[in-house]
C-alpha cells in the first residue's frame, strides 16, 4: 500500500480524490511481562539498527523509510491548501521578531559576552567587546558560516577559557545531539587542530586555560564518562575522570559561581550526587560532597571556602539551602541556612561575593529574593500582573552589585534588567521589540484557578485580546505539559499572538507533574499519581468552559515531548472536549519504551513513570493510561503529529506507531496526519525561521480545523 501511495505522487499534485492515507503493514510482535502478552502490531517501524541511525539518518531501512515518507507525502498533500495560510502565518511571526537582534553583553573582566542575530540569519554570531569602553566588536563565531550547506546545524557550547584566549565549540550536525567539540583560537581566529568526538555538549575550563572537563556518550546515548583534554595532545590520550556505571545516572558538568570548583553532577529524576574537582589544580581527583540516597536531590555553590547547598534532604520538599565547609561536606555536618518553609518552593540559588539570591514559587507565581551575606537584610522582588514569568539570567562575574534578572507576561515582551543589590535600584536594559507593532492594553492576561476531581484547584494562564467577547463560541487553544517537575512559564511569546489575533483564547494549564505549586505538586503527578496530571488538564479545560472562555468540542490542544504524551491521553480520554490535537514528537508508546532498556533515557525515566519491568504495579499502572495501548475503536478529533528522525529523546516510532494504529482502529474520518522532520531530531529545525516554519504549519492545521482560511 506505501509503494501504491508513492506511485500516485510521481509527477502530479494531489488531488482531494486521490487523498488516500498510507496503511502500515501489521506484522505482529508478542511481548510478555508478569505473565501478560501484548501483541504490536508496529514494533517493525523501530528500526533494529536505531543507534547508527542517530549518527547516519541514511542507513534507516528501506521499508521504514518508505513508510515515513509515504506519511510525509499524505500530510503535505492534505496540507496543500493551507499553503497561503502557512505563508501569512509565517510572514506575521517573523515581523514579530527584531532580526538584528542582540543579547544585552554579559561582562567579565576586560571583555563582555553576547549574542547577535543579523536580519535575515538563522543562527547565532558569538561576539565580545571590551570593557574599557572602546566599541569594538570581536565576531568569534559566526553561525550561519558554519551552518552553511548544512540541512541541520545547532551550537550546544561555546565556552571561553578565563584568559580569553580559546574557546571551547560543541556543535550537532544531524538534531541527535551527539557532538563534535573543536577549539578556536580567539586572538587569531583560527580553529586548533584538537576535534573531540562523541559528546553531549557539556564542556568545562580549568583555570590554567589549557584543560577542558567534558562528557561523552555511550553505546545508548547516555552521558556517562568525564574526560580531561589537554591542549595540543591526542585525544586518543584523554584522561577518564569520572564513569557513571549506573544506567539510570546521567552526568552533567558546570562550575561554582565563584569559578574555584568545577561540578560533576550526577542525577536522575529525583536522586542527584555531586562531585568536586579545584578548578586551578585539574588533575585532582573529584571529592564526594554526599553520596547518593534515594529521593534526596541536592545542587552546590561555594563561597570563602563554604559551600552553599540547596536540598530537600530531611524532608524539605519545597527546598531548603544548608551551608557546610568544604573540608567536612558529607550530610550529617550541614546545616540550615534558609530554613524550608512548607508552600514556598525554591526553584534555584544563586551566589555572589557579598549576596545570596533565591529565585523562589508560592501560589504558582516567582518572586526573587535577595540576602546580604554580611547584614542578612532580605528584600524581595515581584511584580503585579495576575500572571507573570521571572527568572535569573546568571552571569560570569562573582564580585559584583548586579543581578541580572529577566521579566516577561503574556502581554508584556520580555524585559532585562540589572538589579543593584546594594542600592535597590533597578536598571532597563533591553526590552524586546515587536517590530510590526504591539500594543499590551490590546490583551487582557487573566489567572483563573480550575477544580480539579479531588478538589485540587490547578491554575490555568489565559490570554485573548481585550475586545473578545466571551461568549464560550470562539476557538480556544490549550497548551499542557505536566512532567519532570517542569513549570510552564507564563511568558510573551509573539508567535501566539497569531491565534489570539484572530480570536483565539490561549490557555496554559498549570497540571500536577510540574512544580507552578510546588514541589509537592510534581509529586502528584508522577508515577502512581501520574493520572493526576491527564484529569487535571481535562479540568483546565472545563474550567474555561466555566468561565465562557471555551465550549466543548471547540478546543484545540497541543503539547510535545512528555506534553505530547498527555495530548495521546487526553484523547483518548476525553475526545469529545477536543476539535483538534497537536502532539510535538510525543511520547506515545510509553509501556513498550519504559520496558526497552537498550533506550537511552529508559533507565533514567523510571524514578519519574515507574520500573515496568520490575514492578507488576508498575506495569499495570502505565498500561491504564500508555496512549498507544489504549488506542480503540471510537471517533476521534482531528490529530496532527511530528517527529523528528534523528531525535534521541522521543524516538521517531513512537508518534509513527501510534498514527498507524489509530489510522487503523479509529471509526470517524476526521484528519490523521504525521509530520517527520528528516534531518532534525527531538528539537526541530536548528535555524530561527525554520522553526517558525514548523510552528506555522502546526498553527495551520488548527485554524483549518476550524474552517479557518486567513
Amino acid at each position: 500500500m506505501i509503494k501504491n501511495f508513492l506511485s500516485r505522487l510521481q509527477g502530479k499534485t494531489m488531488t482531494t480524490n486521490d487523498m488516500k492515507p498510507p496503511i502500515a503493514d501489521k506484522r505482529p510482535t508478542k511481548t510478555t511481562f508478569h505473565g501478560h502478552t501484548r501483541v504490536d502490531d508496529y514494533a517493525w517501524l523501530k528500526d533494529e539498527n536505531w543507534q547508527q541511525v542517530m549518527h547516519e539518518p541514511d542507513v534507516l531501512q528501506s521499508d521504514i523509510r518508505a513508510y515515513v515518507e509515504a506519511e510525509n507525502a499524505y500530510t503535505w498533500a492534505c496540507m496543500e491548501d493551507t499553503q497561503k495560510l502557512q505563508r501569512t502565518l509565517f510572514a506575521e511571526m517573523r515581523g514579530r521578531i527584531k532580526e538584528d537582534d542582540t543579547t544585552v553583553p554579559d561582562p567579565d573582566g576586560k571583555y563582555a559576552y553576547y549574542v547577535r542575530y543579523v536580519e535575515g540569519g538563522q543562527h547565532p554570531k558569538f561576539c565580545r567587546t571590551p570593557t574599557s569602553g572602546k566599541n569594538v566588536e570581536e565576531i568569534l563565531l559566526d553561525g550561519d558560516v558554519e551552518a552553511k550547506d548544512l540541512s541541520f546545524y545547532k551550537i550546544g557550547a561555546f565556552s571561553h577559557t578565563s584568559d580569553h584566549k580559546i574557546a571551547a565549540i560543541a556543535e550537532d550536525k544531524n538534531g541527535s545531539e551527539i557532538y563534535q567539540i573543536r577549539f578556536r583560537d580567539l586572538d587569531e581566529g583560527r580553529d586548533l587542530a584538537d576535534v573531540l568526538l562523541n559528546a553531549s555538549g557539556d564542556v568545562e575550563w580549568a583555570e590554567d586555560g589549557k584543560t577542558l572537563f567534558y562528557t561523552v556518550l555511550d553505546e545508548s546515548h547516555r552521558p556517562s564518562k568525564v574526560m580531561r583534554h589537554i591542549l595540543g595532545t591526542d585525544s586518543a590520550d584523554d584522561v577518564e575522570v569520572f564513569e557513571e556505571t549506573d544506567p539510570g545516572f546521567f552526568i552533567g558538568l558546570s562550575k561554582t559561581e565563584s569559578r574555584r570548583y568545577l561540578l560533576i553532577d550526577n542525577h536522575d529524576h529525583q536522586t542527584s550526587e555531586v562531585w568536586l574537582i579545584p578548578s586551578d589544580k585539574p588533575d585532582t581527583a573529584p571529592a564526594l560532597i554526599a553520596a547518593r540516597e534515594p529521593g534526596v536531590e541536592y545542587s552546590v555553590s561555594e563561597r570563602d571556602g563554604k559551600l552553599i547547598i540547596l536540598t530537600n534532604a530531611d524532608g524539605a520538599v519545597d527546598f531548603k539551602l544548608v551551608t557546610t565547609s568544604i573540608d567536612a561536606p558529607s550530610r550529617e555536618n550541614w546545616q540550615d541556612l534558609i530554613p524550608h518553609t512548607l508552600g514556598k518552593l525554591i526553584v534555584t540559588a544563586g551566589v555572589f561575593a557579598d549576596y545570596l539570591v533565591r529565585l523562589e514559587r508560592v501560589n504558582a507565581l516567582p518572586q526573587i529574593n535577595i540576602r546580604n551575606w554580611e547584614t542578612l537584610k532580605e528584600e524581595t522582588i515581584s511584580f503585579e500582573e495576575e500572571a507573570y514569568a521571572l527568572g535569573l539570567e546568571g552571569g560570569y562575574e562573582f564580585k559584583t552589585d548586579a543581578l541580572r534578572m529577566s521579566y516577561s507576561s503574556p502581554t508584556t515582551p520580555r524585559q532585562v534588567f540589572d538589579y543593584n543589590m546594594q542600592t535597590g535600584i533597578r536598571t532597563l536594559l533591553k526590552q524586546d521589540e515587536v517590530p510590526s507593532g504591539h500594543n499590551p492594553a490590546d490583551y487582557v492576561t487573566r489567572r483563573i484557578q480550575a477544580v480539579a476531581g479531588d478538589g485540587e484547584l490547578v491554575p490555568v494562564t489565559v490570554v485573548y485580546r481585550s475586545d473578545l467577547i466571551l461568549d464560550g463560541s470562539m476557538p480556544t487553544l490549550l497548551y499542557g505539559y505536566g512532567s519532570y517537575g517542569m513549570s510552564m512559564p507564563a511568558s510573551f511569546v509573539t508567535s501566539r499572538l497569531s491565534l489570539v489575533d484572530r480570536g483565539f483564547v490561549y490557555a496554559i494549564a498549570h497540571i500536577r507533574g510540574g512544580m507552578e505549586k510546588g514541589y509537592n505538586w510534581y509529586q502528584d503527578g508522577k508515577t502512581t499519581t501520574k493520572m493526576n496530571t491527564f484529569t487535571d488538564f481535562i479540568a483546565a479545560a472545563n474550567g474555561l468552559i466555566a468561565e465562557n472562555l471555551a465550549s466543548p468540542g471547540n478546543i484545540a490542544i497541543h503539547g510535545g515531548s512528555a506534553g505530547g504524551m498527555l495530548m495521546g491521553v487526553s484523547a483518548n480520554l476525553a475526545p469529545d472536549l477536543w476539535r483538534t490535537v497537536v502532539a510535538d514528537m510525543p511520547f506515545v508508546d510509553v509501556l513498550n519504551t519504559m520496558c526497552d532498556t537498550s533506550l537511552p533515557l529508559t533507565p533514567i525515566e523510571w524514578p519519574e513513570w515507574g520500573n515496568p519491568i520490575e514492578d507488576k504495579n508498575a506495569y499495570d499502572y502505565m498500561l491504564s493510561y500508555s496512549p498507544y495501548e489504549k488506542v480503540v475503536a471510537k471517533d476521534y478529533p482531528a490529530i496532527l503529529a511530528t517527529a523528528g528522525l534523528t531525535d534521541p529523546r522521543v524516538t521517531y516510532w513512537e508518534p509513527a506507531k501510534w498514527v498507524a494504529k489509530l489510522r487503523a482502529t479509529k471509526t470517524n474520518d476526521t484528519p490523521l496526519l504525521m509530520k517527520t522532520n528528516m534531518s532534525a531530531g527531538h528539537a526541530g529545525a536548528s535555524g530561527r525561521f525554520d522553526r517558525l516554519e514548523e510552528l506555522a504549519f502546526n498553527y495551520a492545521f488548527v485554524m483549518k480545523s476550524f474552517g479557518m482560511k486567513a
